[in-house]
């Protein structure tokens, strides 16, 4: 690719340009979605970066907002589609920035790249040649970067995840050397980039995270995972190690993943040795859900996250034998909306085991959904609201409202589970009857 290489940019990012141009200053598209064109990749935003001030954007745009302006980025509306545009950054204050400064002080080399229609590539740090080499190196000095955002420590680790880019070795070294600097980012900006390692194609990036220093500041729950080891016919592989097979096994869902990743940090608190060798982590889904709710609240995971994967991990080891009764019962304590997620987990936490049993424990899981599936099909009850009666006919029988209602409901609800049979308005009632002296 030569530097005069013309690029399909969206006819809105070029208005701004020409805008910004018509009235004295220069702009250009600048950072990741140049990488991701060169990439082959669709850019998933368009950021363009300008001499122009905030207040020269505001008033060249009708409809323009503040999203970053101590740094000097605002974001214009146009067809529905944000656009940051960001004023050159400067090393000092005195000197007015150029294009080259404003490079200079990104991250990587890969995203130091700008464009311009009239142009081209604008490539002053040989991001180019790092694309085609597939590789991750710093603008200048890494020290001085890690030092302005301690946060590209973490994001150099995103990238060689989600891009499958090697790490230059003056980064890797740089990254070991400041490590301890990534507790200055805030847990939001923290969590972002995980959950993107997570969701990606290597979510074993984890392992860089170990070897940098990196994972112990950042989940010291799961670092230390990393040492636990698993001497049981079931498994081959350490906890953590585990775990991120799990997680590559499971689809690109960033509550599975979570889950998945987070699932066994119990063991690290539970690990017990009987006296033929053999490891064992008696209660540990009780304490790894424990762990995982520090940790989701520390990383500020919103409340519907956080209460999806806190059931599927305490209930990842849930016995569920392939049968219609098993099934049924245990649909109805997980909840219809999760079940099915509950059983991705179990498959993918046995593909993580020693491979010895995989075949086995796959078909007990095929056979499980395919007992669930029929017994959706066949409308069997698995909540008190699928019962033939609810509450009001229990008060119409004389029941008070409250504790007596709702423990009557249940017991319909168990009978239901045992037997399906059972959920018809006259069986129902002559089962209420039978009870109904003992309140």
């Amino acid at each position: 690719m030569n530097k005069k290489t013309v690029f399909d940019i969206p006819a809105q990012t070029n208005h701004i340009i020409e805008t910004l141009n018509k009235n004295g200053f220069d702009a250009y598209i600048v950072g990741g979605c140049i990488r991701d064109i060169i990439l082959g990749q669709t850019p998933q935003d368009w950021d363009i970066t300008t001499d122009a001030k905030p207040d020269d954007v505001k008033r060249l745009f009708p409809n323009v907002f503040e999203t970053g302006i101590k740094h000097g980025t605002v974001t214009a509306v146009i067809d529905g589609t944000n656009y940051e545009i960001t004023t050159f950054r400067a090393s000092n204050s005195i000197t007015p920035s150029t294009l080259t400064e404003d490079l200079g002080l990104r991250d990587f080399t890969m995203n130091a790249i700008a464009y311009h229609p009239n142009v081209g590539i604008i490539d002053p740090f040989s991001g180019l040649s790092d694309i085609e080499e597939s590789i991750i190196r710093a603008v200048g000095n890494p020290d001085n970067r890690f030092e302005e955002d301690p946060l590209r420590m973490l994001r150099a680790v995103r990238f060689s995840s989600t891009l499958e880019f090697k790490i230059d070795v003056p980064v890797l070294s740089s990254i070991k050397e400041n490590s301890g600097k990534i507790e200055r980012v805030s847990p939001e900006r923290i969590r972002s980039e995980l959950s993107k390692i997570l969701t990606s194609d290597r979510p074993e990036g984890f392992v860089i995270l170990r070897e940098t220093g990196l994972l112990k500041h950042i989940l010291p729950e799961f670092d230390i995972c990393f040492d636990i080891t698993q001497n049981h016919p079931y498994h081959i592989y350490n906890v953590a190690i585990h775990s991120l097979h799990t997680v590559a096994s499971i689809e690109k869902n960033t509550v599975l993943r979570w889950t998945m990743l987070l699932h066994d940090t119990g063991k690290a608190v539970t690990k017990t040795t009987d006296n033929k060798g053999i490891d064992h982590f008696y209660g540990h889904p009780q304490k790894s859900m424990e762990i995982a709710k520090r940790v989701l609240g520390r990383l500020k995971f919103d409340n519907a996250s956080v209460e999806r994967i806190l059931s599927l991990i305490k209930h990842h080891d849930m016995q569920i034998n392939p049968d219609y009764k098993s099934v049924r019962k245990a649909a109805s304590k997980m909840g219809e909306d999760i079940f099915l997620d509950l059983l991705k987990v179990q498959e993918a936490d046995k593909s993580g085991q020693n491979p010895k049993y995989s075949d086995e424990r796959s078909d007990t899981l095929n056979k499980i959904r395919e007992i669930y599936y029929d017994i959706k099909k066949n409308n069997h009850c698995l909540t008190i609201k699928d019962l033939a009666i609810n509450g009001d006919d229990l008060l119409a029988m004389g029941f008070e409202q409250g504790h007596d209602v709702g423990v009557v409901l249940k017991m319909l609800l168990n009978a239901v589970l045992e037997n399906p049979e059972l959920n018809t308005r006259e069986k129902l009632l002559e089962m209420v009857d039978d009870v109904g002296n003992s309140f």
